[in-house]
């Protein structure tokens, strides 16, 4: 019987809990990174390409619903239940910064130029922390209409992007003034929010809809689709722009074309609703996040894989450690222990029975 040929994910194991949140990094001289969240309150990094466990990030001490990456992936920032905001440093494992809130922190963000970072939660506050003077007060903008759920930076970092938990559309800010002055008007609350690697879209998820909106000039509604669920999460493909995935309660990924709307793939795999989906920084494939505690790593291009049923990728719940011989090689960046590649492959064939 002739085998259909199906997307065969990287399937990423190592959370105990729902993974709620994804990141990528931008391309650096060490390749990209994936950085997850999830509600086990221990974020993990994965090398973005093969979803290589490189190390977890262990100090929260709830659900932590936020993670992102800086420019350069030295250092991430993670929000959570724990009404913390925690910068972290990258290649040790260890806290570099930890903002108290007094409430829960669900979202963070960056700045481009790596300076600051945004936080916004269920405080209705955000908060822009200057990382280069920690200790000082973070400046507060103008109180958020509702309970934060997506924090971004736009316009080179002279924009801040929200939306809340509790209402529809997404709120744009002037971070000179501090006041919103315009809002991307949505039926339903916006569960996700990304800003196109050419800075031309803002990609939003509201409901049963994927929108996309010019991100430049007017801020108008440049296409809208209907999707076949309600879904939490959706992403531009960065390259060419020439399709989108989004994801949702169905627990399928679904693949898109940009410029009809017409679905042209469906990715069947996750045992639980998708909660967040991001493209990897150079469009060959895309990570998702769900219910299941699952990360699933799938390529856009051409099948790779043999036939096996999936490709395990383990990973264990413990602090980043760096020895003396790893520091000499992570002098400009990141490297996987070879000693953990070890490991994850002696665990692959465990769990696969291949000799």
């Amino acid at each position: 019987m002739d085998k259909k040929r199906v997307a065969i994910p990287l399937v990423c194991h190592g959370h105990s809990r729902p993974v709620v949140d994804l990141c990528y990094s931008p391309v650096t001289p060490d390749g990209f990174f994936l950085i997850s969240a999830s509600k086990d309150s221990n974020p993990m990094l994965r090398n973005g390409e093969t979803g290589d466990w490189i190390g977890t990030f262990e100090g929260h001490k709830g659900a932590v619903w936020s993670c992102c990456l800086d420019t350069n992936a030295l250092r991430a920032a993670t929000g959570s239940a724990d009404f913390s905001a925690k910068v972290w440093d990258a290649l040790t494992g260890d806290v570099l910064h930890s903002f108290e809130h007094k409430h829960i922190v669900r979202a963070c963000a960056f700045s481009e130029d790596t300076h600051l970072l945004l936080t916004g939660g269920l405080e209705k506050v955000l908060r822009i922390y200057d990382l280069n003077r920690p200790d000082a007060p973070p400046r507060e903008v103008d109180k958020s209409p509702g309970s934060v759920r997506t924090v971004t930076w736009l316009h080179s970092d002279q924009t801040i992007l929200s939306s809340c938990t509790d209402m529809g559309g997404v709120r744009l800010w002037d971070v000179r003034s501090g006041q919103i002055v315009q809002t991307l008007e949505t039926k339903s609350s916006v569960t996700s929010a990304e800003v196109s690697q050419d800075g031309r879209y803002i990609t939003t998820a509201d409901g049963s809809t994927v929108k996309f909106w010019d991100a430049n000039h007017s801020f108008g509604l440049v296409k809208s689709y209907n999707m076949p669920c309600t879904v939490e999460s959706a992403s531009l493909e960065p390259k060419y722009g020439m399709k989108f995935i989004a994801g949702g309660e169905d627990m399928w990924i679904h693949v898109f074309d940009f410029h009809t709307g017409d679905e042209i793939a469906c990715n069947k795999g996750h045992h639980g609703p998708v909660h967040c989906l991001r493209f990897a920084p150079g469009g060959e494939s895309y990570a998702s996040g769900s219910e299941d505690g699952t990360i699933r790593i799938w390529q856009t291009g051409p099948l790779t894989h043999d036939d096996s049923d999936e490709a395990l990728v383990n990973g264990s719940v413990r602090k980043v450690k760096v020895s003396a011989d790893e520091v000499s090689r992570k002098i400009e960046g990141f490297n996987i222990a070879d000693e953990g590649k070890t490991r994850e492959k002696e665990k692959e064939k465990e769990e696969t029975g291949n000799e």
